[in-house]
């Protein structure tokens, strides 16, 4: 696979899985001691992956979680955060100065701070109540996350089958590795076929709908300086899909939650104007060992997978470096 270093892939994801122990402790801590609120604050793509959660919170339980983009916090304030909130944070390189901030400001609330990061002596790891840390470079957050809230619903008494779920998580490593493989001959013809495509209209919903944001954000602009349209399926009917003509490139994340009719509605008037619809759809993907109500909870982790073939290819086809940039932490701003 293209640039595709199974070792370390499989050794990042196994230590993120691996905190489960940890992460249940602390969870049991914190429902022990009757925290009302969870905050889960990010800036950028680490805000889109904190989506999924608040999203599997606000349909299953009725504890108060919300997701925050860190500067706005800092500057709007929220009136419920304080003694009774736990706040949550992620940073692959544990320095993203907007989240450094945004803790700092929770723990002068009064709020406790927890944190995902891979590098323990960085801020985001030093400045928290506790961190959790996983190998360097470990992407994406979305284990650590999906073993906190699961945990945190279960122990409310709203998630069914926690310990059947968990028990299988741990087989996500291998589980991802086979996604991938499965994925890079779609990957390397979608990236041929769309080499020249300057522009990708992207659909998601449900819990893919962080990622749908993510990829158009953080990959396909950030990463390839390519423009794009993001819009929530249940949100296409009204105003940006004015912008569909016949050759654009449309691109649709599918899932497998409550919302896929809705996505599958947005599809199907895609088609009728675009001759160019891509569909990448976890149901596509075998999951082994996954029991199929837990399978629509990994559909984050598993499109991440795909879709970081498909930026592999677009790297090569389009010569143009995922690394490269030129303005992100490269200009003063």
């Amino acid at each position: 696979m293209l640039g595709f270093n199974e070792p370390e892939f499989l050794s990042q994801v196994a230590s993120a899985v691996g905190l489960r122990p940890r992460i249940e402790e602390l969870v049991d801590r914190l429902v022990d001691e009757g925290f009302k609120h969870v905050l889960l604050v990010g800036a950028g793509g680490t805000y889109a992956q904190m989506w999924p959660y608040e999203h599997l919170a606000r349909r299953s339980s009725t504890l108060d979680v919300r997701a925050a983009i860190a500067a706005e916090l800092i500057v709007s304030g929220d009136a419920r955060l304080g003694e009774d909130t736990v706040a949550i944070f992620t940073s692959v390189s544990g320095t993203t100065d907007d989240t450094v901030r945004a803790i700092e400001y929770c723990r002068s609330r009064g709020a406790f701070t927890v944190s995902f990061t891979g590098h323990p002596d960085s801020p985001v790891a030093t400045k928290v109540d506790a961190a959790l840390v996983s190998q360097p470079k470990t992407w994406p957050f979305d284990m650590q996350l999906l073993l906190f809230m699961t945990r945190l619903l279960a122990r409310r008494g709203e998630f069914d089958g926690y310990e059947r779920f968990a028990a299988e998580f741990e087989g996500v490593p291998g589980i991802l590795v086979e996604v991938a493989r499965q994925a890079e001959p779609v990957a390397a013809a979608f990236a041929e076929a769309h080499k020249d495509s300057g522009y990708h209209f992207l659909v998601g919903g449900g819990n893919l709908w962080g990622f749908t944001y993510l990829y158009s954000m953080c990959i396909l602009e950030e990463m390839q300086w390519l423009r794009t349209t993001r819009v929530h399926s249940a949100e296409f009917f009204h105003g940006s899909l004015e912008l569909l003509e016949e050759d654009t490139s449309v691109i649709i994340f599918q899932g497998e939650d409550e919302t896929r009719p809705l996505t599958d509605r947005a599809e199907a008037f895609a088609r009728r104007v675009s001759k160019d619809v891509t569909v990448f759809d976890t149901r596509d993907y075998p999951l082994t060992g996954i029991s199929p109500e837990f399978r629509g909870l990994l559909a984050p982790l598993v499109l991440d997978t795909v879709l970081s073939r498909v930026s592999k290819h677009l790297e090569r086809v389009r010569d143009h470096s995922l690394d490269l940039r030129r303005y992100y932490r490269v200009m003063d701003y």
